[in-house]
């Protein structure tokens, strides 16, 4: 039995999926069981790592698990994963975990390793860069507009599809040889935010304009939905990313034996989220 949290957010579903396509046992625990819309097959149990006590008896049975990162209560779950009899966990966790100073990203991600590291378990930390499906907040404007509204047009990334991080997790709770591995991952290219807009238009089918945005202005409209440290954290990563191509690992292909997929290959698969074409 694998235990899966965050079972319903963009990575922890598709490593739901890749580890039943494997033929695994899965338990899925999620907040909201009743809403959870998870392949059949899987056993689906309410609980909330926010809260270690509604985790009682989710892990029971298990010996592997994949961990969303909650570094508030890391420590207890780590304890409550072990006394169960978990043995290996799989962390998502972050590329920003390696640098060091009070970045909130980085401190978040940290905590949560190094509570792994003091476990006792068998641990895995998978740490992906900029996640392409963060290019979702773009959609609305897509779908009623044809419009993407951004700052910095030639800010530069190498976004990796979350089902590639998904199945270096799966590949590490499967098989043997990533104990106490620290996976960096990225996508397989770096490509600026036009050439990101580019992509989503060939792959609904309809044209789509960058409008370019100021930095305050894109800073008034982040704020409403995310942290403002978090907001100009991003913002001073997409200034200083101008003319500098994020550099491309090969590591989902070193651990899962097939190449990372490109961000064309993401908006493919997310055209319905923009609006595709009929």
């Amino acid at each position: 039995m694998i235990v899966v949290t965050g079972a319903t957010g963009n990575v922890g579903g598709n490593v739901v999926r890749q580890l039943l396509d494997a033929g695994e046992r899965v338990r899925a625990v999620t907040r909201s069981p009743g809403t959870a819309r998870l392949p059949r097959g899987v056993e689906v149990v309410g609980g909330d790592l926010a809260e270690p006590s509604t985790l009682t008896g989710g892990f029971d049975g298990a010996e592997r698990m994949f961990l969303f990162p909650v570094p508030s209560t890391v420590d207890s779950v780590a304890e409550l994963a072990k006394a169960s009899g978990v043995r290996r966990v799989v962390v998502l966790s972050s590329s920003a975990a390696a640098n060091q100073g009070d970045n909130p990203i980085a401190v978040m991600h940290r905590t949560v390793e190094q509570a792994l590291e003091n476990s006792g378990l068998d641990w895995t930390f998978v740490r992906p860069g900029g996640f392409a499906t963060n290019t979702l907040s773009w959609a609305p404007s897509v779908r009623a507009e044809g419009v993407v509204r951004a700052p910095y047009p030639d800010a530069v990334a190498n976004l990796i599809h979350e089902a590639d991080i998904a199945a270096v997790a799966t590949t590490a709770l499967l098989e043997d040889g990533h104990v106490g591995a620290r996976y960096e991952l990225t996508g397989p290219h770096s490509n600026t935010q036009i050439e990101q807009v580019q992509a989503i238009a060939a792959a609904i089918g309809r044209d789509v304009r960058f409008e370019e945005q100021t930095p305050e202005q894109a800073r008034r409209t982040m704020v409403e939905y995310m942290p403002a440290p978090i907001a100009d954290i991003l913002l001073n990563y997409w200034a200083s990313s101008v003319g500098s191509p994020a550099p491309v690992l090969p590591t989902v292909e070193q651990v899962t034996g097939r190449p990372a997929r490109s961000y064309p290959e993401w908006a493919v698969d997310h055209a319905e989220d923009f609006g595709a074409a009929s």
